[in-house]
């Protein structure tokens, strides 16, 4: 097997994941990437893909750190192997994982960077007086809707472009996204968000659809249906929406504001199940950056309620001043005791 072999392995691993994993565009890009990256970096050393052993895996990652690559691209690099030469052994290619006992760098430790919640206030009250203003245009009353979505939802920027009128479900308070994986989720809305989507949809996008028809532009039916449109009466793209985040903040991005929706609910005590099922995390292992946040409210709610977590006045004139004090069990604490809502 040589470079030839190995891009058409790469190849078969696409359609896999297209076909039967379902994965979006962007995100089978991203793997074919990162593979022909492991691919070349093997070529380098005469090594193939199939016949790649632990050690190469551990000097690609090494290669990686040594070149400033961040953890957090590393572990995401990782990842993608893991999920090939699993595929690999599944098909009977291949007899051992050169992926196993391979540590992943601890990215999860880091808990990405959001807004303090005077930030977001403030950038969503600019663009609702912007939206309210007796002359406000089309746009001005979209880019509200999309920031108050961003939000109060948690999306992610491709489930906002992705969202048609026919996932909003406003009476019901809740909007039906499509995520990774075309897995689909219910994410209930805030009254803020829904009157933001429904006065976009009242005055702002009829005016949008039809510039499409005006400039008699060939629309997709799918298109034709998507929530936020274009001046063009297209499909908004995530670099726009991107670039509207940027304008409304310079700090704040569409992934920022989708931490600070989550920092910002388990700060305020939210458990970290339910963030889970709010943000559409696969695996809750995803949803633990969080947890430092959540053993903040723990303790405190432990030392509220639990009934030995502080020593009562009439314990302490009664206590023996010699004897050593009990460690706190708060310190002990982990993600294991944040209880989930059923």
């Amino acid at each position: 097997m040589n470079a030839q072999g190995n891009l058409a392995l790469i190849k078969d691993y696409q359609a896999y994941l297209r076909v039967e994993k379902g994965l979006r565009p962007l995100t089978c890009e991203a793997y074919n990437s990162d593979l022909k990256t492991f691919a070349e970096f093997l070529e380098g050393r005469q090594g193939v893909l199939l016949t790649a052993v632990q050690q190469d895996v551990a000097a690609l990652l090494e290669h990686l750190r040594d070149h400033g690559i961040d953890a957090r691209s590393i572990a995401r690099k990782l990842s993608c192997l893991r999920g090939f030469y699993k595929w690999l052994l599944l098909d009977a290619r291949i007899h051992h994982d050169p992926t196993v006992n391979i540590e992943s760098p601890k990215s999860w430790k880091v808990l990405p960077k959001s807004l303090a919640e005077p930030e977001v206030t403030e950038m969503l009250e600019r663009a609702a007086m912007a939206a309210s203003h007796p002359q406000a245009n089309a746009t001005a009353l979209r880019d509200c809707a999309i920031l108050e979505l961003l939000y109060a939802a948690g999306l992610r920027v491709s489930e906002v472009t992705s969202l048609s009128t026919g996932d909003l479900s406003l009476d019901a308070g809740r909007v039906q996204v499509r995520g990774k994986g075309d897995k689909e989720r219910i994410v209930p809305l805030g009254r803020s968000a829904i009157q933001a989507i429904e006065h976009y949809l009242r005055e702002g996008r009829p005016h949008l659809a039809r510039i499409s028809t005006t400039r008699k532009i060939a629309v997709a039916r799918q298109d034709a249906t998507r929530l936020f449109l274009s001046l063009r009466g297209m499909p908004l793209t995530r670099q726009w929406i991107w670039h509207l985040v940027k304008l409304a903040n310079s700090t704040a991005s569409p992934h920022r504001l989708r931490h600070s929706c989550a920092t910002h609910m388990v700060e305020h005590g939210a458990d970290l199940r339910s963030v889970q099922l709010l943000l559409g995390h696969a695996d809750i292992s995803t949803t633990q950056i969080y947890t430092h946040l959540a053993l903040g409210r723990l303790k405190a709610v432990h030392r509220e309620h639990h009934p030995r977590a502080a020593v009562r006045p009439e314990e302490t004139a009664s206590a023996d001043s010699s004897r050593e004090p009990i460690p706190s069990p708060v310190s002990n604490f982990g993600l294991h005791l944040v209880k989930a809502r059923s």
